[in-house]
């Protein structure tokens, strides 16, 4: 199978799909490649900041996602020792107040049938196994389940399968085990002991985390830890697996995480996934590679802001396409015009310039974040500042982008 398309997007998730919706209701014909079958449950805190929902309104689910999540989110919290602190959540807007949680099952699910309604040609599950350049085109080499052969080119690329997930234009480099890498953890839970729309965050020595009730009544306990911690954990706790030797060093570290899931069921195993990469990387690459997601950069998840900086960089980046549609489209490229790589090369370093302008600082305030939380010591010292002033907790959601308007909608 040869097709030809305006733009390729490798990564269904909400990153990909987002993009893909808004590429086809521009009249952009679209490929969206995602080698996973949905649904599918996902290592993620769920979180969605109020930031988004007049996006996914926008992008044509934000009924189905309103009828779907679980309560609006609206207060904070801080689960560290046996300390327990809360905080409201700031306000966005009237319309759209506080956010909310939805699991990935639902909300990719949700996200990819619109891209497909939108008239984005959806591959899946089907893998991109090379990409290749001839000429001003992106030519990627695809496999589906069945291992029948795709050949898709387009002149635009945008690269939004994960930060996890192997580049396929580029050969996996493996780095060396580090004591300090990061592992994710995620279960849900039923009849668990939290209050709805309170968001607690977990800091504990070797890792950070967070729970979430979300859609149908669960409640979702997502965390970081530390190789280092993780190992000491299955160490102490020899015949359990990891994922429960890790959640027995979060018990015994935060007495608000014992509280909540005190008589809880584990709804589903365990997920994990690591180590993950948090920093910035590329959102424009000189292979004229455009990246979004988790690909452009990561925040660590101590935020809960991935998905945000997902959806909102696609926009970002979508909206500079749509913008520079006439040279940048396979229309400009067949007709020989020579101005094509100009505007692609113009496109990609605005975007990248927006890209660092939005997600940077909270990238490296979510760094900082973590290794706060991490760090027994430092949470010692700024636990009795909490406690006087609990509206500091409110401050730092606030920096950490809960609030701040990135996409405007009409």
């Amino acid at each position: 199978m040869h097709s030809d398309f305006d733009a390729i997007i490798i990564g269904g998730g909400p990153a990909g799909s987002t993009a893909a919706i808004l590429l086809a209701q521009a009249g952009w014909s679209v490929a969206l490649v995602e080698k996973q079958a949905f649904p599918r449950r996902k290592v993620c805190g769920e979180c969605i900041s109020a930031t988004n929902l007049p996006l996914l309104h926008a992008l044509g689910i934000g009924a189905a996602f309103d009828a779907l999540a679980g309560p609006e989110l609206r207060e904070v919290a801080l689960f560290a020792g046996h300390a327990s602190l809360l905080a409201p959540l700031p306000v966005f807007s009237e319309q759209h107040p506080w956010g909310r949680a939805l699991g990935r099952e639902h909300l990719d699910t949700l996200l990819i049938a619109r891209a497909a309604e939108a008239g984005a040609a959806v591959l899946q599950p089907c893998t991109v196994k090379r990409i290749e350049r001839d000429g001003g085109l992106h030519v990627c080499h695809a496999v589906n389940a069945d291992n029948d052969a795709a050949i898709l080119r387009a002149p635009v690329l945008i690269a939004a399968h994960g930060s996890w997930e192997p580049d396929p234009s580029s050969e996996d480099k493996h780095r060396p085990q580090r004591a300090s890498d990061l592992f994710a953890f995620k279960a849900n839970f039923r009849n668990a002991q939290l209050a709805p729309g309170v968001l607690p965050v977990l800091a504990f020595s070797g890792g950070y985390g967070g729970i979430v009730l979300g859609d149908h009544g669960r409640t979702t306990l997502a965390f970081c830890i530390r190789r280092d911690a993780l190992r000491a954990s299955r160490a102490k706790h020899a015949a359990r697996k990891a994922a429960n030797a890790a959640l027995a060093h979060v018990e015994a570290s935060c007495a608000g995480v014992r509280d909540v899931l005190q008589g809880a069921e584990l709804e589903a195993p365990w997920l994990s996934v690591g180590p993950i990469q948090p920093g910035i990387r590329a959102a424009w690459r000189d292979d004229g590679v455009f990246a979004i997601g988790n690909v452009a950069g990561e925040a660590h998840p101590i935020l809960g802001e991935g998905m945000s900086m997902a959806i909102q960089s696609a926009w970002l980046l979508c909206e500079r396409l749509v913008a520079r549609g006439d040279l940048l489209r396979s229309d400009a490229l067949l007709a020989g015009d020579r101005r094509i790589d100009r505007a692609h090369a113009e496109v990609g370093r605005d975007y990248a310039k927006a890209w660092r302008r939005s997600f940077a600082p909270r990238i490296r305030l979510a760094s900082a974040f973590a290794h706060l939380a991490m760090r027994p010591r430092a949470s010692a010292v700024l636990l009795p500042l909490l406690q006087l002033w609990p509206g500091l907790l409110t401050a730092g959601a606030r920096a950490g982008g809960k609030v701040r308007r990135i996409i405007a909608i009409a």
